[in-house]
């Protein structure tokens, strides 16, 4: 399972060859089919869209986190977007489990929204600053220091499975889209608690 878990994250956010290849689905479930091997989804942006899950398809929860789990040490992972002067601001933090530390480190560009940026790493600094709580990310050949504020969502992962596809769940899916335009699922990160994954 917890290879599962690495593997379906580093799908999602930390491996840009793959993401050169695949689709991604940010929306919620409308239906599951009955024999549980796909279901249809309305997308954020507003189209519907059909998802095929494979017996291999990795599936794994974001469940709420809070700024405390932030602590000096843990790996995370931030997009952000700019922020004045060679700032950056936080859009969502995500904390990773110990056994994932070191995927994706580093710094690279991200789809999250214009400009967007994503850092993995490990928190070196915490601080309270006048604009509100800090955090320096650093990983191999740098430092990101990032802004968070009220807005920004936190969040951790766990181990999840397909049971628990169901209508007005939010999910984002990842795979390649075929040619009747069914996205073949390699990965799907659910949303537990009626939370909405901010990836």
């Amino acid at each position: 399972m917890l290879r599962v878990l690495v593997f379906c994250l580093a799908t999602l956010i930390g491996v840009p060859a793959f993401a050169q290849s695949a689709t991604t689905l940010r929306g919620t479930v409308e239906a599951v089919a009955p024999d549980g091997a796909s279901f249809t989804a309305h997308a954020r942006s507003g189209e519907p869209a059909t998802v095929r899950l494979k017996t291999d398809t990795r599936f794994v929860a974001v469940i709420a986190a809070d700024l405390k789990d932030v602590k000096e040490g843990a790996y995370i992972g931030v997009a952000a977007v700019p922020d004045g002067d060679d700032g950056l601001k936080a859009l969502e933090v995500h904390i990773f489990p110990e056994s994932m530390r070191g995927v994706g480190e580093g710094f690279r560009p991200f789809d999250l929204a214009p400009r967007s940026s994503m850092t993995n790493g490990s928190v070196t600094a915490h601080v309270d600053a006048v604009a509100g709580p800090q955090v320096t990310v650093s990983y191999k050949g740098g430092s990101q220091t990032i802004r968070i504020d009220s807005t920004t969502a936190i969040v951790a992962f766990a181990p999840a499975d397909k049971a628990e596809l169901k209508p007005g769940v939010a999910i984002i899916a990842r795979g390649a889209k075929s040619a009747d335009g069914v996205i073949d699922a390699t990965s799907v990160v659910i949303g537990r608690n009626g939370l909405t994954p901010p990836m």
